[in-house]
């Protein structure tokens, strides 16, 4: 079996400590490193970490 890694394909950082929707948001972040990521949390979109600050600046 070949468990070479793609170069085009970076590994999931571990994300067992996080809670289910932080798991969710991280893995979707992961996959959009260079984009704000608006996250929907029932009725509004919330922005975390670096994107949150980056938004403030920017508003």
């Amino acid at each position: 079996m070949d468990t070479e890694i793609a170069p085009h394909t970076a590994p999931r950082p571990d994300l067992s400590a996080h809670t289910p929707m932080m798991q969710q948001y991280l893995g979707l972040k992961a996959g959009h490193p260079n984009t704000l990521l608006f996250y929907r949390m029932g009725d509004f979109y919330e922005l975390f970490f670096a994107d949150a600050e980056k938004a403030a600046r920017l508003l």
